[in-house]
């Protein structure tokens, strides 16, 4: 299940948040592990679950566990008002979102607002503000932070759209304004193209997220996806944390993390943390967020893109080197605690690698593989920290994301941790669904990733599944 990491985690000044009870609206290995959390802060909390997630280790570990419909993810845990029904009716006075499902929905913090309950996270205008990428670059313009060369607004009438790319120039990216994870978004690369590929992105943007708008940015073949992790207490004070790199991607879908980036030095750092942070005080954030940037691997140059206004899967990275549970943070901050001065002088230690287990067949495609896990082993001790709901004899869903874990190793050096990490890798036993392990466990020895040399196209463009084994 959810195993602490090394070492022990500790919240915002490790004061308790004034909050009693909380719903948590979310599945899976997030929703075990605010439970747990809860716990530990004293909090009473009350889990939510489909009729397919009946057997779920976060339905046991709750203090009340409530169903709220049907397998679709649609009639259930992205129902807002069957959740805010849920949590009045179960005395709840907070709800935590997690990640994914409604975290990022501002009528969602909205609706929870108007009725007395206490949205752990943003403020629904900071969310609706970032969660508009042309609204989000106007704002981190202001501020000083540096963007991406690119349209001021979005699109909707290709022949609006098409007057303004030949200032942007070519090659260009075309991005939904309203989402992310690559729906909506295409690379034209060529003037003639532009029409149909801009037709094609609003199209799946309106059926993605019920917005067509699409976002026209300058796109860059070779760069790095660097994210800083920041935590604000919603009136003007904020940390920045080390960066992550996330840049080893398939399809904008991240796969694996890793903190500190190898291409990152102190004073890039300094200036990525610096930028991150005048957007984070700039909107007064409350909580828990991330500030994603691309690093040009040509000039140096760091451009602003988003900004992720939640947790996210991989802040278990930064908490591997900073020793703080950022869940932890989010609650005492939404109870009212202050975020801890010190914080903002601490420096990481080591470095930590994440790997995203999937329960899909990379050696045919990433198809999913859903079914019974009839063998679930992976070795446990120092440097090693496993955040999962799955067990031995359970049967993995075809309802939902296929990442059934989140493997964290930590060394005192990015060599020690890779070492830690093969060793780890080469020790797991799964039986009864594919999984992503043995991919993670060719990648760290292709020498392009040793040495350096990824981007986030690299796994399309420079590498081949051939040269893991695969299909």
């Amino acid at each position: 299940m959810n195993q602490s990491p090394n070492p022990t985690l500790q919240g915002a000044r490790g004061s308790e948040a004034g909050l009693a009870r909380v719903l948590i609206a979310n599945r899976g290995e997030i929703a075990l592990r605010a439970i747990r959390v809860c716990r530990d802060r004293g909090l009473s909390s009350v889990a939510v679950y489909s009729e397919a997630d009946s057997d779920a280790p976060h339905v046991w570990a709750a203090d009340h566990s409530v169903c709220i419909g049907p397998a679709a993810a649609t009639k259930s845990y992205l129902s807002p008002g069957a959740l805010v029904h849920v949590a009045k009716m179960t005395g709840c006075d907070a709800v935590y979102p997690g990640y994914g499902f409604l975290s990022e929905n501002a009528d969602f913090a909205d609706l929870c607002a108007q009725n007395g309950l206490k949205f752990v996270g943003p403020s629904a205008d900071a969310i609706r503000t970032m969660g508009d990428k042309a609204r989000a670059r106007e704002v981190a313009s202001g501020l000083g932070v540096p963007v991406v060369p690119g349209s001021e607004g979005a699109f909707t009438d290709p022949a609006a759209a098409e007057a303004v790319a030949a200032d942007v120039g070519f090659p260009m990216l075309l991005k939904a304004k309203a989402g992310g994870g690559g729906r909506g978004m295409r690379i034209v690369r060529e003037p003639d193209a532009f029409r149909a590929q801009f037709l094609q992105a609003s199209r799946e943007a309106e059926a993605a997220f019920g917005d067509g708008g699409v976002y026209i940015e300058r796109f860059f073949d070779a760069v790095r996806h660097i994210e800083i992790q920041v935590m604000g207490d919603g009136r003007g004070g904020a940390v920045a944390f080390d960066e992550r790199d996330c840049s080893v991607q398939r399809r904008h879908q991240k796969l694996i993390e890793e903190s500190p980036s190898p291409a990152v030095g102190p004073d890039l750092r300094a200036r990525l943390k610096e930028a991150a942070l005048k957007l984070t005080q700039g909107i007064a954030y409350e909580g828990a967020g991330t500030i994603e940037f691309i690093l040009d691997v040509k000039t140096g140059e760091f451009f602003f893109i988003e900004m992720n206004t939640r947790i996210q899967v991989e802040h278990t990275v930064t908490e591997m080197r900073i020793g703080h549970d950022l869940i932890a943070m989010q609650l005492d901050i939404a109870g009212g605690a202050p975020l801890d001065p010190a914080l903002a002088d601490h420096v990481g230690r080591g470095h930590a690698i994440e790997f995203r287990i999937n329960a899909e067949n990379w050696k045919n495609g990433f198809m999913p593989s859903p079914g019974r896990l009839n063998e679930w082993l992976v070795p446990q001790g120092e440097g090693i920290r496993l955040d999962t709901a799955v067990y031995r004899g359970q049967r993995i869903s075809p309802f939902y994301d296929s990442m059934i874990a989140k493997l964290i190793i930590w060394g005192e050096t990015r060599d020690e941790a890779l070492a830690r990490s093969r060793a780890v890798l080469d020790g797991c036993r799964v039986d009864g669904v594919e999984t992503t392990i043995g991919f993670h466990r060719r990648l760290i020895d292709h020498e392009d990733f040793l040495q350096d040399r990824v981007h986030t196209r690299w796994i399309e463009n420079d590498m081949s599944l051939e040269s893991l084994g695969g299909a």
